[in-house]
Parts: C-alpha cells; sequence; structure tokens
C-alpha cells in the first residue's frame, strides 16, 4: 500500500515532537537534581569566615575540594565524617604557630558569625555586616575567635563567635533587649574580655491586689467557769484590704514589689473569748471531782527562743507537766508549759520543735492529739 507523503510527514514531525519533549525533560530532571544537592555553607578558616555553594555530601569532601587536608595539627568542627546540610558552619582551626592563611578567592566575608553546642557537633549562623553587625566597628568579621557562656533569661549557650564586643555578639545571636534589660558586662565590653555573658529581661507591672487584714484575739478570764473552758463571745472577722504593687519580674520571676499605694475595704472585728481561771498554786491541775485533766484537739509546733522539751498552752499553768498523744501513732511525749498560746481555734497546744519530733517529722505541721496533765 502506498504511503501518502502528507501522512509521512506528520508520523515524522510527531516523532521528532516526542524526541524533544524527551530530551528537554532529562535536561530539567539534571537541573533539579543539580540544585537539590547543591548547599550553602559557612566555611571558617582560622577567624576568617566565608559563604560557599558546594555538592560535597560530607565535610571532608568539602576540605578535599578546598585543598584543606592533610594539614598537621589542624582541628575541624563538626568531624570530617559529618554529612554536609544547607546552611552549616565548618570551622577549621589550626594548631598554634601553624600558618595558614589560605582563604578562597572571589568571595564575600560574611561578617559576625556565631556558632552554639548544642551537643557533639556545631551549628550556628552567620550574620553578615550590612544586617546585624555594625558596619561602623574596624575590622569585623575578622577579630579572633572567642568562646563565651551566653546566658538569656536563665538559658545557657555556650557559643564560640568572632564578634568584637558583647553587644556584637546579642546583635549576631538577633537578641535585642530594652532599656530596663540587664546586660552584664556592658555591651562595649570587648568579647576576649568576657567569661560569661548574661542578659536578664526585666519587666515592671503594676498590679492591685487583695490582701487580708488579720484579726486579734482577746481572752477574759471568770471563776464562773470550768478551769479549762473556753468560750467564744464574739468571733472574729478578717478585714480586706487593697493595695496597687509595682512588681519587678526577672526572667518572668517576681523579685521586688513596691506598694505604691493602699487602702481598706473591710476593717477586722476582733474576737473576744471568756476562759476559766488559771489555778493558782502551779503543778498539775485538778479538775471537778478530783480527776486529772484531759483535752483533745489539734497540736502544732513554734520555734521558741530557748530549747527542750516545752510547750505553750492558753491557760495551763506554768510549770504544769503535760503528756501529749498522737491520735494516729500512739506515740506521747511530756512536756512542761512555760508559754502561752495557741490562739486558734481547735488548736490546744503548741509544742516545742524537740517534743513535737518525737511525735511526727516537722513537715506535718499539725497533729490531732489528746492532752492529759
Amino acid at each position: 500500500m502506498e504511503v501518502r507523503p502528507t501522512r509521512l510527514r506528520r508520523l515524522r514531525l510527531r516523532r521528532a515532537v516526542q524526541a524533544s519533549s524527551l530530551a528537554v525533560s532529562a535536561s530539567l530532571l539534571l537541573v533539579v537534581v543539580g540544585v537539590a544537592a547543591s548547599k550553602t555553607v559557612t566555611l571558617i578558616v582560622d577567624g576568617r569566615s566565608t559563604a560557599i555553594s558546594t555538592t560535597s555530601s560530607s565535610v571532608h569532601d568539602l576540605l578535599t575540594v578546598q585543598g584543606l587536608t592533610g594539614a598537621p595539627g589542624v582541628s575541624v568542627q563538626p568531624p570530617p565524617a559529618t554529612s554536609l546540610a544547607d546552611g552549616m558552619t565548618v570551622v577549621v582551626s589550626p594548631a598554634p604557630g601553624a600558618d595558614m592563611t589560605w582563604l578562597p578567592s572571589g568571595t564575600t566575608d560574611v561578617g559576625v558569625w556565631v556558632m552554639e553546642r548544642t551537643g557533639p557537633q556545631l551549628f550556628g549562623k552567620a550574620a553578615t555586616a550590612s544586617d546585624e553587625a555594625p558596619v561602623s566597628v574596624p575590622g569585623v568579621g575578622h577579630s579572633p575567635v572567642v568562646s563565651v557562656r551566653v546566658v538569656v533569661s536563665g538559658k545557657v549557650h555556650d557559643v564560640t563567635s568572632n564578634a568584637g564586643t558583647a553587644g556584637e555578639l546579642l546583635s549576631a545571636m538577633g537578641i535585642q533587649s530594652d532599656a530596663d534589660d540587664r546586660v552584664s558586662p556592658s555591651p562595649g565590653t570587648p568579647l576576649s574580655d568576657v567569661e560569661e555573658l548574661r542578659v536578664d529581661n526585666v519587666s515592671v507591672q503594676a498590679r492591685v491586689v487583695r490582701r487580708t487584714i488579720p484579726f486579734d484575739v482577746y481572752t477574759d478570764f471568770s471563776p464562773e467557769l470550768v478551769p479549762g473552758t473556753v468560750r467564744v463571745l464574739d468571733r472574729g472577722v478578717e478585714g480586706q484590704r487593697l493595695r496597687t504593687e509595682l512588681v519587678t519580674l526577672v526572667n518572668g520571676q517576681v523579685e521586688e514589689r513596691l506598694v505604691i499605694a493602699s487602702w481598706i475595704l473591710r476593717r477586722p472585728i476582733d474576737e473576744r473569748r471568756l476562759s476559766g481561771p488559771a489555778p493558782a498554786g502551779g503543778g498539775s491541775l485538778v479538775g471537778p471531782g478530783g480527776e486529772r485533766g484531759a483535752e483533745a484537739g489539734v497540736a502544732t509546733w513554734y520555734d521558741p527562743p530557748w530549747s527542750g522539751f516545752s510547750a505553750a498552752h492558753p491557760w495551763l499553768p506554768f510549770g504544769t507537766n503535760v503528756t501529749v498523744t498522737d491520735a494516729a501513732s500512739g506515740r506521747s511525749v511530756t512536756v512542761v508549759v512555760n508559754d502561752r498560746g495557741p490562739f486558734s481555734p481547735g488548736r490546744i497546744i503548741d509544742l516545742s520543735p524537740e517534743a513535737f519530733e518525737q511525735l511526727a517529722p516537722l513537715g506535718r505541721g499539725i497533729l490531732d492529739v489528746r492532752i492529759t496533765w
């Protein structure tokens, strides 16, 4: 069968278009692969830094391409076996006395750089002189490399940088402090003189707070009541106060409170009690019927200006020997009353620390007890 000329031309044209498409696709694929494999890294050689675009897969390959392998006494961070990643910083430091004046030609210095150690490897960022480092500082980007501990709002950063001053280092780290913040030492201090650079975030806030005003307790004694009896005549009521405070926060923690205004919303109402008389004879107290006295309630501890097994009681005479028994454990201790208190409802005796520790650790604070005398 004879093929018409027009149809033959169509077949040839279609095949040509398909071949061209395949060639263009292959070229684009090679370009994409090449772009994907290319990385931009910062190479710091003997304190001088430069930005390099490379397709090397590891730090060793990068140094080989740049002709930096085989030099004796050279320290490389991160180690040569480390895989190279986009944005990585590689530091090549010579041993003391070694001659390493090499720096790739035709490159642009990246200015002030800072690198932080967060693990076994180093990584960091480089700040161009035009963006973050003061361009008026002489020799920016060529200062000696210094390792400094930077503490920012309580967080520790161990960094290496070629910044000339503390302020240049903070600028390269992207740390901007305001007038209230504390920077120590000052930003103008040469970085070579700094072992630790501390930046504390300080803020001052005005707060209106509500405070409680405690009430006082007054006790009268009546011979008409049995000794040991306490009757509340007028129950006390706590007062309320509003005050304005200037609160200084350092790294989020309260450092200082300054009261600048205060006013009373409600005055406290004193509590008045009526108690049976304390016996005049001292020693043990004999209640009605000739029986020894007993009382149940809460025991606390306080810190008197003396030591020993002593206690405070609201009305028992000084010198009375009292046996205090913990209701939970059954442990007992004998104390001598030589002080007055406590005066809170439900609390019947205040023990010295030595006595309280015979019953329970001081951290317990309070105990349910029974006292006898």
